[in-house]
């Protein structure tokens, strides 16, 4: 019977990830459980630095982004050692199981552990990439597409005014999901992803050829894994003569307030969460998919996800 359960986020924080903790430990007290809070998510684990939480814990944190419970990377839990200490923590504390809000690096982490030690752990889908397998949304995907969005339209704004091309940076090192959303719903000209190599010749003659029919502004948009900005507007300006600016929007992503979209995920996910470790389930993510929440394994989960990349790439050159 499951009694005391923790949760811990792990991995790059997303917008979220505090309505999913408050959702879990309330609807954990309402169930009669103990709930341990797990700080600096695996570090904490593995040096006990864990705390218990109560209702008015997570008083006041649903419009906060980040994570009150603080994350780390924590390579020290790649090691047999540190694995070793972190279930003697679990031990120590008689944690019956364990709730990991993260993306799919946390997943791998708890699905190793948690076969090794035999530890029952819930993953809740929270990552702004969105790039869970078998999830179609994440938790802070949405609100890291609306911020990137916001400083589009900014920029816009002043690419229109100041008659140049703009070359912004997006969040994306693996995943191109960011920069294809930004790009299309920004109404940007082009956009480089990870997942396709990156033709820098094609994009300038577009721009040569807009120039020479009266378009004034351009914005394409790159996700990190793609190239930097800096360097693309440098190759650029070379290639066309044409005034280029480079902007990195960086770790702004990752913070702000959380959509709605991104709380009621955030919430409905831990409660769901709760629930599962209570009917005994282990090694699964949880997450949504055509509008359901589902539960997907976590060797599925892992797994590389597949955009729609050419779909995508070609409604923003139709819409161009």
């Amino acid at each position: 019977m499951i009694k005391r359960i923790a949760v811990l986020t792990t991995g790059g924080d997303a917008p979220g990830m505090n309505p999913a903790i408050r959702a879990v430990v309330r609807c954990g007290v309402a169930n009669k459980l103990e709930v341990m809070g797990v700080f600096r998510g695996w570090w904490g684990l593995i040096n006990g630095d864990l705390k218990l939480l109560d209702h008015r814990s997570v008083s006041g944190i649903i419009s906060q982004g980040g994570t009150v419970l603080k994350t780390a990377r924590c390579p020290e839990f790649k090691t047999e050692e540190g694995q070793e200490r972190a279930f003697n923590t679990v031990k120590k504390f008689a944690i019956d199981g364990l709730v990991v809000i993260g993306g799919n690096g946390s997943f791998s982490a708890a699905h190793k552990f948690g076969s090794k030690y035999n530890v029952p752990c819930i993953g809740i889908a929270a990552s702004i990439d969105n790039d869970i397998n078998g999830i179609d949304y994440t938790i802070g995907a949405d609100t890291a597409i609306n911020t990137g969005l916001c400083a589009i339209d900014n920029i816009r704004d002043t690419a229109t005014s100041m008659e140049r091309i703009f070359v912004v940076e997006v969040m994306g090192r693996d995943c191109g999901f960011i920069a294809l959303a930004v790009a299309l719903a920004g109404g940007c000209e082009d956009v480089f992803i990870p997942e396709r190599p990156v033709d820098l010749e094609a994009s300038c003659h577009d721009i040569v050829h807009g120039n020479l029919i009266g378009k004034v502004s351009w914005i394409i948009v790159v996700a990190e894994g793609a190239g930097k900005a800096n360097d693309i507007a440098k190759k650029i300006t070379e290639i066309t003569s044409l005034e280029t600016r480079a902007i990195t929007l960086g770790h702004i992503q990752r913070g702000g307030r959380p959509t709605a979209l991104s709380r009621d995920l955030a919430l409905n996910l831990g409660k769901a969460a709760v629930e599962a470790l209570m009917r005994g389930e282990k090694d699964k993510a949880l997450g949504f998919s055509a509008g359901k929440i589902v539960s997907v394994d976590f060797e599925t989960a892992i797994k590389k996800k597949e955009l729609n990349v050419e779909n995508i790439l070609k409604l923003i050159k139709t819409l161009t």
